[in-house]
């Protein structure tokens, strides 16, 4: 019971920033979720935010993901105008693209949780490095929409839970809680789609 007390009490005390993060990036993933362009227009307002906040709260890997982001979030704007435009669909990857996606970002988090762990006061490198790394593919297969995404999504959202209690930020750890419920719903909405497309 105390856990959610803590939590409580933390969400009450969240400041104005991380509350317009956090319902930014909700907005985005539902609106994702439905294949809806103006995801991304909420995409780039939290992840800007977001910088910022894991920048406060020594999370300096997290805030370069979330530079990233507001990138991709342009990216990912052009990318589905195009792909409206073109009457582009959603599409699956391979095993071997997965193990591969798999094996290079596992390897890449490991020396960059590596550097951080031991030359920052970096906090919780190597699960910051795994969350980074693993959403940087993830945002890309968004970007591309390979329906696949969504099952990164939910393992990187879990992990995220921890990461954010971990320094305080409660509502958005909750935040991510709810991604990865939002994040199941997303994967079921792109595979009947994605079905429906195969005819």
């Amino acid at each position: 019971m105390a856990f959610f007390t803590s939590v409580l009490e933390g969400i009450l005390a969240t400041s104005i920033i991380e509350w317009l993060a956090v319902v930014s990036s909700v907005i985005y993933v539902i609106l994702a979720a439905k294949r809806l362009i103006l995801c991304w227009f909420f995409a780039f307002v939290g992840s800007f935010l977001f910088v910022y906040l894991c920048y406060i709260g020594d999370l300096y890997i997290e805030s370069i993901l979330q530079l990233f982001y507001v990138a991709m979030a342009v990216v990912g704007w052009v990318s589905w105008k195009k792909s409206a435009s073109e009457n582009l669909s959603i599409k699956q990857w391979g095993l071997s693209n997965h193990i591969l996606n798999i094996a290079l970002s596992g390897i890449v988090a490991y020396l960059l949780g590596y550097i951080f762990d031991n030359y920052t006061n970096q906090a919780n490198p190597y699960v910051d490095a795994f969350t980074t790394c693993y959403s940087l593919s993830a945002t890309f297969m968004v970007t591309r929409k390979i329906l696949g995404n969504w099952i990164y999504w939910i393992v990187i959202d879990v992990v995220s839970i921890y990461l954010y209690a971990q320094r305080d930020f409660n509502l958005t750890a909750v935040q991510y809680g709810l991604f990865s419920i939002l994040a199941v719903f997303g994967y079921i909405a792109w595979r009947k789609e994605y079905k429906h497309q195969k005819g």
